[in-house]
């Protein structure tokens, strides 16, 4: 089993900036590609970036592509996101997963471990 476990969240101003942790404890997930999503009221969950399992290759949506870097710690148990230029519509639940694959993964269904999720709230 592994656990993943967010930090960093909170309440920020537009245009500010946040970094987001992901520790994982348990089975390692060195291995595996890492993913960011959020979720906010009334909508579905989301990917906002996501990190093979070397840092070599990451994907953003258009969403937050120039704003967002994802990067992963040097044991590569560790994930995170760092998040500029905040924006009112980044208000969320920022969730931590970690995939089922090695590579990139926009998918949903590819990702088996979820954090809790930590409240990014970004006011204007």
């Amino acid at each position: 089993q592994t656990q993943l476990v967010e930090s960093g969240g909170g309440l920020v101003q537009a245009g500010g900036s946040l970094r987001l942790s992901c520790s994982a404890s348990g089975r390692t997930v060195s291995n595996n590609a890492m993913g960011w999503f959020r979720q906010a009221p009334g909508k579905e969950r989301e990917l906002v970036a996501t990190i093979s399992w070397n840092g070599g290759r990451t994907f953003y949506p258009d969403s937050v592509k120039g704003r967002f870097t994802i990067s992963r710690g040097y044991a590569s148990n560790t994930v995170y996101l760092q998040m500029n230029s905040l924006k009112s519509e980044d208000t969320a639940v920022y969730y931590c997963a970690a995939s089922i694959r090695a590579t990139t993964t926009t998918s949903v269904a590819d990702y088996r471990y979820w954090g809790q999720g930590t409240q990014v709230t970004v006011s204007s």
